[in-house]
């Protein structure tokens, strides 16, 4: 587990926002570390606190990642074939929890790959009170390479109402998983959304892509700003009460 917040200096303006970052199928925490940090400028990382986890399960079959990165590899769940049954998923929602718990509070969720589908899902299942009921409400996300849950019985419950909390969504041209991706970006309340010719990867960021990322953190940066506010007076309000 480890974080990035703790190896660089916090930002004048206060806390940086705290995400708890779901990596692929069949990789780990420090795979996906080396696929944002690596890629990603300062001038983004600088303005998050993450923190990488390894999925609960060992995988259960090769990695596409093997000779690329070094093992060991994870997955969050199993699945069937067609998508539509998976394995261990409860107990994977009770794992991220327990994390979240354990090294939170969070405010958001970054996923890539199967990580991003857990992540795209979760708020519609905390919001259900079918997941997360144990920790704060996510407020932000930055799902890459996603996708939705095709089971039914899934579905229905995480995208049953559009998701509101502030997120950004990478699109990659040649992902076979675009369409999905389209797909799940209709879920969700004024979505921003980064574009690129790669396939299904963390892609580097552009100029373009990186204008649209720094305007999601300006985004995220001015309502906890507004939140903070808010709290301010209530407590002011609190203390002149009679």
């Amino acid at each position: 587990m480890g974080s990035l917040g703790e190896e660089e200096g916090a930002r004048p303006a206060g806390r940086r926002p705290r995400f708890l970052c779901l990596h692929g199928f069949r990789t780990s925490g420090a795979i996906m570390r080396k696929q944002v940090v690596g890629k990603w400028p300062a001038d983004v990382t600088a303005r998050l606190d993450l923190v990488f986890a390894d999925a609960p399960f060992p995988a259960e079959g090769k990695s596409d990642v093997e000779g690329i990165f070094d093992p060991p590899y994870y997955e969050w769940f199993q699945f069937e074939k067609d998508f539509t049954e998976y394995r261990n998923f409860d107990k994977c929602l009770n794992y991220i929890e327990e994390l979240m718990i354990k090294e939170g509070p969070f405010d958001g969720l970054m996923g890539f790959s199967q990580g991003s589908i857990l992540s795209a899902a979760l708020p519609g299942l905390q919001e259900q009170g079918l997941a997360l009921t144990k920790v704060p409400k996510i407020k932000y996300l930055i799902i890459i390479g996603g996708a939705k849950f095709l089971s039914p019985t899934v579905a229905e419950k995480a995208y049953a109402n559009k998701i509101k909390c502030h997120s950004v969504h990478f699109l990659g041209d040649n992902d076979f998983l675009k369409t999905y991706g389209e797909k799940l970006v209709e879920s969700y309340v004024d979505p921003f959304i980064i574009r690129h010719p790669k396939g299904h990867t963390v892609p580097r960021l552009d100029e373009k892509s990186l204008e649209v990322m720094l305007r999601f953190l300006d985004k995220i940066e001015e309502t906890a700003e507004a939140e903070a506010e808010h709290s301010s007076t209530d407590v002011d309000e609190q203390e002149f009460c009679p």
